[in-house]
C-alpha cells in the first residue's frame, strides 16, 4: 500500500502484487496450520497405542539395522518440523515477502505448500504406522 499525494490530498493505492501476497501468504498459513493441528492430533492419539520403545525401527521392520529412533522422536519429530515452519510463516510475513526466489508468486506458494504436504504426510504416514504397532 502506498500513499501518493493526490491534488493536494493524500490518495491511497494498493500494490497488486503486495495484494496478491497477502491472499497467498494468509492462504498458506490457514492452511498450514490446519496441517500442524492434525499431524499434532495424530501423533498423540498414536502415542497411546504406539508401544514406547528405545529403538521404534526393529519393530517397524526387523530385518532393517539402521539408526536408532525412539518411539517420542519417531512420532513428534515431523510435527514439530511443521510446527517451526508455520511460525516461522506466520511471524516472517514480512521478511518472506522481501525474500523471493521466484518472479511467480503463486508458483512459489505451490511449492512451498508441496513440500509441506510432503512433511504432513510423513507425520500421518509415521503416525499410522505407530498405531498399527500398537493394534496387533
Amino acid at each position: 500500500m502506498r500513499l501518493n499525494d493526490h491534488r493536494g490530498g493524500l490518495l491511497v493505492t494498493f500494490d497488486a502484487s503486495n495484494d496478491a501476497f497477502t491472499r497467498l501468504h494468509r492462504t498458506f498459513v490457514f492452511h498450514l496450520g490446519v496441517a500442524v493441528a492434525l499431524a499434532w492430533t495424530t501423533a498423540l492419539y498414536a502415542a497411546f497405542y504406539a508401544p514406547w520403545v528405545r529403538n521404534i525401527r526393529p519393530l517397524i521392520d526387523p530385518a532393517t539395522t539402521g539408526r536408532v529412533e525412539s518411539t517420542g522422536a519417531f512420532l513428534f519429530g515431523m510435527p514439530i518440523v511443521l510446527t517451526i515452519a508455520w511460525v516461522v510463516a506466520l511471524t516472517g510475513r514480512d521478511m518472506l515477502r522481501h525474500f523471493r526466489m521466484m518472479k511467480n508468486q503463486a508458483l512459489e506458494f505451490s511449492l512451498a505448500g508441496a513440500l509441506a504436504f510432503v512433511i504432513f504426510y510423513m507425520a500421518i504416514d509415521r503416525a499410522v504406522t505407530a498405531l498399527l504397532l500398537g493394534a496387533s
